[in-house]
């Protein structure tokens, strides 16, 4: 299986068109006031127009409200909304019923035991997403550029592919979907130059080292 990737967190043309012309599966456009990679609804509605048809667009949401998820689907159209907080399987439900866009469930892993959270999200989703757990005192769910063992993940079955996150990079992304066996992967951290600061050299870096792998 051809590895994919998505870039999350865009918020310039510039690194839009580094992932685009790179070969992105998805980009992801964040909507979570303490991120440094947070936008408007309208700002993303226009970075998002030359993605459509080219590769799916992806909201990026942290426990949405109703009315959050109401706007998301009405002004940026998504593909895919992904859920990167403490959505239980009943929300993530409620969410995918409203607005009738798939869903990306992210799910924090330090130990081979937080996997089984998954069963509950897999018939629900489009892709479930694994990410390091962040630390207790963590301000932000994810985008801290930390890893966990890729080896935890390696030989499991899921019934939709699924994303390796956290702590990837142009470096590493190769032994990363080695070791898990992931088919798909996402970074945002690691193609950056500064907090929420895409780079558009990093982001060819990346996608160059996932079509190699």
């Amino acid at each position: 299986m051809t590895l994919k990737a998505k870039i999350c967190g865009v918020s310039t043309p510039e690194a839009v068109r580094a992932a685009l012309d790179g070969g992105a599966g998805w980009l992801g456009f964040m909507f979570f006031p303490k991120s440094p990679r947070n936008l408007s609804l309208e700002a993303a509605a226009r970075l998002a127009e030359p993605v459509r048809g080219r590769a799916k667009v992806v909201a990026v949401t942290v426990d949405p409200s109703d009315v959050q998820v109401d706007d998301i689907a009405r002004v940026l159209r998504p593909d895919l909304i992904q859920l990167h907080g403490a959505e239980s399987p009943a929300r993530t439900r409620e969410i995918g019923a409203r607005t009738g866009v798939g869903l990306i469930k992210a799910l924090p892993v330090g130990e081979a035991a937080d996997f089984v959270a998954a069963a509950a999200y897999e018939g629900l989703v489009e892709h479930l997403m694994f990410e390091a757990k962040p630390p207790k005192d963590a301000a932000l769910p994810g985008g801290s550029g930390r890893t966990f063992d890729w080896a935890l993940a390696a030989g499991r079955r899921f019934q939709r592919p699924w994303f390796l996150a956290g702590g990837l990079d142009p470096w590493n992304v190769a032994e990363a979907a080695s070791l898990s066996g992931a088919p798909l992967v996402d970074v945002s951290s690691g193609v950056e130059r500064g907090p929420g600061l895409k780079d558009p050299a990093l982001i060819k870096a990346f996608l160059d080292a996932v079509r190699r792998a």
